[in-house]
């Protein structure tokens, strides 16, 4: 058994729960967890030795129970809910004349709070919307304000790679992504090819960086000059993946030389100077 429990709720959102009563679960199972003021329910989606070692702060709320098939009916109708919470509380935003953009609805199962997750440039006041909410549904309302990233993580789609995006399936955190990342890479600076679905730099920048950074430190950086028999060249491109250097003459002729090569002609030249 296990005595900590990852769940997973609606737009991906996770958290560790303990399991006091020891229920048995695998991943994939329903399970009614403690929230805030009431009951909530999620999916099991990882449990285990990798679980028991995650550090949190302070105490964990509980597992209540495994759920029947009451709940499951329940959380369908609250789901029912959530889309037609999305209609009015968008109408409500166009008719305040709010800068913002509704982007998801999560009813708590139990029904005693409602989470709005909305997106927008500025810091926005959304007091009189929360009372206005507030006097349609009667229970708790929450106004929360997410980034374009974590909208993507919560609506979910497909990159350009076909598959479903990192941030929606295993992506825990979000890394600062700079331009950087694709100029180590020798990738061309398009932003229309470097964004995401969110628009923003595409997280898989990041994933290979670690490599290029020491595979570079083999190869003279671009723009560095080379003697070779044919005149002086200059660093123009580098394929890390075929240890290749291509080499740009002032006829604007672009010479492929392999890693080795170019590297034997520097500490030729290099050893020239020091004779010199």
């Amino acid at each position: 058994m296990s005595d900590r429990i990852e769940i997973l709720f609606k737009g991906e959102r996770k958290e560790l729960f303990s399991n006091p009563m020891q229920f048995p679960f695998k991943p994939g199972d329903y399970a009614i967890v403690q929230a805030d003021k009431g009951e909530d329910l999620g999916l099991v989606n990882q449990l285990g030795p990798a679980i028991q070692l995650k550090k949190v702060d302070g105490p964990l709320k509980e597992i209540i129970r495994k759920p029947n098939a009451r709940d499951l009916v329940r959380l369908s109708e609250n789901r029912q809910k959530e889309e037609e919470g999305f209609v009015v509380c968008r109408e409500k935003i166009k008719k305040s004349g709010l800068p913002m953009k509704l982007v998801d609805v999560e009813f708590q199962f139990d029904g005693n709070k409602i989470t709005f997750y909305f997106t927008a440039e500025k810091r926005v006041d959304f007091r009189e919307l929360v009372k206005d909410l507030a006097g349609h549904y009667r229970v708790r309302i929450e106004l929360r304000q997410i980034g374009v990233r974590d909208e993507a993580k919560r609506i979910s789609g497909y990159g350009v790679c076909g598959r479903r995006l990192c941030c929606s399936t295993w992506l825990s955190e979000f890394e600062p992504i700079t331009t950087q990342c694709a100029k180590e890479q020798n990738l061309p600076l398009n932003p229309q090819k470097l964004s995401g679905v969110c628009g923003r730099l595409m997280c898989c920048l990041s994933y290979e960086r670690c490599f290029y950074i020491e595979e570079l430190k083999k190869y003279p950086e671009v723009n560095t000059p080379v003697n070779t028999p044919k005149g002086t060249g200059f660093v123009d491109k580098i394929d890390v993946f075929k240890e290749e250097v291509y080499l740009k003459y002032p006829s604007s002729e672009l010479i492929k030389f392999t890693l080795i090569e170019v590297n034997r002609m520097l500490h030729k030249k290099h050893s020239s100077t020091q004779q010199d």
